[in-house]
């Protein structure tokens, strides 16, 4: 049995590489196991926040247990670095094998802030998750484990050739079923899906390379910027290569 915890925040691509890896025969597949217990820790409004809290364990060690229980030779799990709050243990990290999912915060906070309205209350570097993501890979280094980091511009770039190094570095076969799947969504999305997952709904595959970085609208926006990318650059320093 080999478990992938795959570890990014919002709008990272993290749901076409969901989809990648649920394409084949060989994996199960989950959607942010940790997503209720999050949203009834922080009491945050969300798009969809009931019919989220309603449709999975609010538990963190329940949601754990389930974790740590495959059904396939191989488990992709799909985690939001923003939902492990200090009451989700972490034990169970170090049986899996982590990789985390980067993007250029430019590129993330333009697309969270199309989808996460005023009405939520705006958004901080704790909700998109970068200050997350460079403590769970610090943590992870400093118990001696060796976390991959891949960058979703590159997997864009060249879907087949950064799938087959991440393949690679797992242990794991390649199967070209990852680089399509059919339209219209998983049979593993959350119940947040409508919300969250029209543009990949609509996919069959990896979008092209992405264009220039959008230019962030407001001085809160810009800021949060150059909170984030410091973060993402010293992740992309350890970025996995075709």
């Amino acid at each position: 049995m080999t478990t992938i915890a795959m570890w990014s925040g919002p709008r990272n691509l993290s749901t076409a590489m969901m989809y990648s890896f649920g394409n084949r025969a060989d994996f199960d597949v989950v959607d942010e196991p940790f997503y209720a217990h999050y949203l009834r820790e922080t009491g945050l409004t969300h798009p969809m926040r009931e019919a989220v809290l309603a449709s999975q364990s609010q538990d963190a060690a329940v949601v754990v247990q389930s974790l740590t229980q495959p059904k396939t030779q191989y488990f992709y799990q799909k985690h939001m670095c923003q939902h492990m709050l200090p009451s989700v243990p972490r034990d169970w990290m170090f049986d899996a094998q982590n990789v985390f999912l980067i993007r250029h915060p430019a590129r993330v906070i333009a697309s969270f802030g199309a989808k996460y309205s005023a009405e939520y209350g705006g958004f901080d570097l704790a909700d998109i998750g970068f200050s997350q993501q460079l403590e769970l890979y610090e943590m992870l280094r400093a118990a001696g484990h060796n976390p991959l980091v891949i960058d979703s511009a590159d997997i864009r770039d060249a879907p087949e050739a950064m799938l087959r190094a991440l393949c690679d570095k797992l242990s794991i076969p390649f199967s070209d079923t990852m680089l399509h799947w059919p339209e219209g969504g998983h049979a593993s999305d959350g119940a947040w899906a409508p919300h969250w997952y029209g543009a990949v709904h609509g996919s069959t595959g990896f979008a092209g390379p992405e264009g220039p970085l959008p230019e962030l609208e407001t001085p809160q926006q810009q800021a949060l910027l150059a909170r984030a990318l410091p973060i993402y650059e010293a992740l992309g320093q350890c970025k996995l290569k075709a």
